[in-house]
């Protein structure tokens, strides 16, 4: 069930400030807020937020993090710096969970993506892990058990299995891994695994069907080879 929107306080839209990055009091404490500024406005939230990195779990989390978003830029010491990024998502993850000590993976992958899943499985088990991995079909439960008719299926006149974010998340539950790793699940699949998931997860990759997994391709294209889309 969607959260009801609270009509006396108005939310934060930061997505629509309008000043300029590096002016912004978010970023910069000199800098200036907008309408609705959530780092001014909600002043009290921040401080709850504050206290929850002070609890052991979030706060080696949290710092880990932020020790692997720094790593991942060459240069740093050259002054005016411009960013250089020198590595990829996918190893990005493996480093986070050895800063973490995590040791087993769990890989909920869709079965439209089966070769990519062997790939990164390979990938994550010679840097030293244990890979724990769940296709989406698992189960093979039919789509007509959640009141799935044959037209909307994909393949029509057969038998179609759901996909079984739950189960993926069960899976992962019963085998304790560590830390979580989605691969191109569908819209919504993910969110049920991330709703069931006990272990942290981040995500690889997500399902773009059209654009090779790259959603912000649409994005970029919006005003040009994309713009139908609108």
């Amino acid at each position: 069930m969607a959260h009801k929107t609270q009509k006396k306080k108005t939310g934060s839209n930061c997505a629509l400030c309008s000043i300029e990055l590096r002016q912004r009091i978010c970023i910069n404490p000199e800098g200036r807020p907008s309408a609705n500024c959530p780092t001014v406005s909600a002043k009290n939230t921040v401080e709850k937020a504050r206290k929850e990195y002070q609890r052991p779990e979030n706060y080696e989390f949290a710092r880990n993090a932020s020790i692997q978003e720094g790593e991942c830029y060459a240069d740093k010491d050259r002054k005016p710096y411009t960013m250089h990024p020198v590595k990829p998502r996918i190893l990005e993850i493996a480093e986070f969970a050895k800063k973490m000590g995590y040791r087993r993976l769990g890989l909920a992958f869709c079965a439209g993506l089966a070769r990519e899943a062997e790939k990164v499985a390979n990938f994550y088990e010679k840097k030293g892990f244990e890979i724990v991995s769940i296709i989406c079909k698992a189960g093979c439960i039919p789509k007509e058990e959640i009141g799935i008719k044959d037209e909307e299926k994909i393949f029509r006149g057969e038998h179609e299995s759901m996909c079984n974010p739950i189960f993926q998340a069960m899976m992962a539950n019963e085998a304790y891994v560590d830390f979580n790793i989605l691969l191109g699940l569908c819209v919504g699949h993910d969110s049920l695994f991330l709703k069931y998931a006990k272990a942290p997860s981040t995500v690889l990759a997500v399902k773009d069907r059209v654009t090779g997994h790259n959603p912000l391709a649409a994005l970029y294209l919006l005003d040009g080879y994309y713009a139908w889309l609108k």
